[in-house]
């Protein structure tokens, strides 16, 4: 079975809870990104890694503290899910931006990027998450589509390969 760690940071708690559902369908626990090194991701084969986007297209001030360890870290041979929350009726033109931005350094650093999420069903105008036609990880609104959240993440897991 592949050892999974599943990281997040957060400000509100949105991030925290869609962390600790997606924790609860694989019986798993979560754990918060802020003041860790990148030794942390050292013992997983599957990284799940969630972020908000703050503000307009920015990273969530955890990650952004943790970005010179991503850029220290060797992720070769690891596959990395990512999770983003952001609003996409407030902020259309950095919808998930910080998902993006995550994603470019997880590839930095040799990891390999899975779980790519449709665009259909959101309304924005750009996004650096979406690469290739489709958002690099799920893309969630707990602003304005909370109640698309729990049916998001179990497809989500099952494309992965992994029980919901």
């Amino acid at each position: 079975m592949t050892n999974i760690g599943i990281f997040f940071a957060s400000d509100t708690g949105n991030t925290e809870k869609v962390a600790e559902k997606i924790a609860a369908r694989l019986e798993l626990e979560t754990n918060d990104i802020a003041g860790c090194s990148n030794e942390v991701f050292d013992d997983y084969d599957l990284l799940i890694l969630g972020t908000p986007t703050a503000n307009y297209g920015e990273m969530q001030p955890d990650w952004d503290c943790f970005v010179p360890e991503l850029e220290d870290a060797d992720l070769s041979g690891k596959k990395v899910a990512l999770f983003g929350l952001g609003d996409q009726v407030d902020y259309p033109d950095s919808f998930q931006d910080a998902m993006g931005d995550l994603a470019d350094l997880i590839v930095e650093a040799g990891g390999e990027i899975i779980g790519q999420w449709p665009t259909d069903g959101y309304e924005f105008n750009d996004s650096r998450a979406v690469k290739d036609d489709k958002f690099v990880g799920l893309a969630l609104d707990e602003d304005r589509q909370p109640e698309l959240t729990d049916d998001r993440i179990a497809i989500w897991l099952n494309t992965l390969g992994l029980s919901a």
